[in-house]
């Protein structure tokens, strides 16, 4: 079973399209990390190890698309697929890439690959 906390259930407050595809999310991540930390901000969800690796935002409160939830991982490379909505720099050496889901299926096992290389490249930094 998914348990959310209250503040992840607030977060999504009248977005429950989003929710349902967080839900799927959040669920695949405390499935392979059980001690994952969650923190919960105005903008975004943060999961975390020692550093975070991937955060949820509500798609349609940042940009005009037809997604319902957005998903950011840092990596140490630029991935080059048409998934990546968008990929970004900001330090040498450290990519940042947004994805956009529409549905829960869209938390696949590529996407989760990619995660799980977030994940690592957040725990050596």
């Amino acid at each position: 079973m998914n348990t959310l906390s209250l503040d992840e259930m607030q977060f999504f407050d009248g977005a429950s399209d989003a929710l349902e595809i967080y839900m799927a999310l959040a669920g695949c991540i405390r499935a392979r990390w059980p001690d994952v930390r969650v923190k919960v901000q105005k903008s975004q969800i943060c999961f975390s190890n020692r550093y975070g690796f991937a955060y949820a935002w509500l798609a349609q409160r940042r940009i005009k698309t037809s997604a319902k939830l957005g998903v950011s991982f840092g990596l140490p490379v630029r991935l080059d697929c048409p998934r990546i909505f968008r990929a970004v720099e900001p330090y040498p050496n450290r990519w940042t890439h947004h994805v956009l889901l529409s549905s829960p299926d869209a938390v696949d096992n590529v996407l989760m690959g990619w995660i799980q290389a977030a994940y690592d490249f957040s725990a050596h930094k």
